[in-house]
């Protein structure tokens, strides 16, 4: 949801550069806008944040305060984050286990005729990547942000987040055109397990993020079907390696 304040102190460029670098470090904001004219931000979050909360992330020279009459906590406050959480998880994650049901179920049809459990693999690896890839690339601006939240080297290397959709989908293609397979196991055994290192940590931390791997179109929480996801693909690599040594 977006959120419009009023931002005092402003002065130039280097003051908008920093209060938008300032407040995109913070856990739940997806993303800032700066009406450096007006004097205005246009926060963009996953979860209700104090005013207060927002004017530690400043300098002492900016002030922040809720823009009257327009703000949409003025009608919607922080009940509707609430009642939102308030969903069970399962309806939560509706569209992720919708889409892995697809994918399985494509994969079992492509060779029910003569089946081969590692070809049915390979093909829902191949489709796995392909799919949460194409999700990725809707909004590639905005899926770096979210994804570098809980993964460990997006959070050391910014510029992973901005490759890693195109390396789903040459995972995905080597997967599904059966060329170099090896290789593309050994890669999701070190992407995925980076991943899951920063997914677990963020259960056990008990932080309320946004999961990522549907991109930024599709609003997921991070929860333990994030983990079986990944774990999912992480066996099944291992047992296509195994076999292929």
């Amino acid at each position: 949801m977006k959120h419009t304040y009023k931002i005092s102190g402003m002065t130039c460029g280097n003051c908008k550069a920093t209060i938008e670098k300032n407040l995109n470090e913070l856990q739940d904001v997806e993303g800032v806008e700066i009406n450096l004219e007006k004097g205005e931000a246009t926060i963009s979050i996953s979860k209700y944040i104090d005013t207060a909360e927002l004017q530690k992330a400043l300098p002492s020279k900016y002030s922040i305060s809720e823009k009257e009459g327009k703000n949409v906590f003025a009608s919607a406050s922080a009940s509707s984050f609430e009642n939102e959480e308030e969903k069970s998880k399962l309806q939560q994650l509706k569209p992720l286990l919708l889409i892995l049901f697809y994918i399985a179920v494509s994969s079992v049809l492509l060779h029910y005729k003569n089946w081969n459990w590692g070809e049915a693999m390979l093909d829902f690896m191949g489709l796995f990547y392909i799919v949460f890839g194409f999700f990725k690339l809707l909004d590639l601006k905005g899926f770096p942000k979210s994804f570098r939240m809980y993964d460990p080297l997006a959070k050391r290397v910014p510029i992973y987040g901005w490759i890693y959709p195109f390396m789903e989908t040459v995972l995905g293609l080597m997967f599904l055109n059966r060329f170099k397979v090896k290789i593309a196991l050994i890669v999701t055994l070190i992407v995925l397990g980076i991943t899951t290192i920063g997914v677990t940590k963020t259960l056990l931390d008990k932080k309320s993020i946004r999961c990522a791997c549907l991109g930024t179109a599709l609003k997921l929480p991070m929860t333990e079907a994030t983990f079986i996801e990944n774990a999912i693909m992480i066996v099944m690599a291992t047992i296509m390696l195994t076999n292929t040594i």
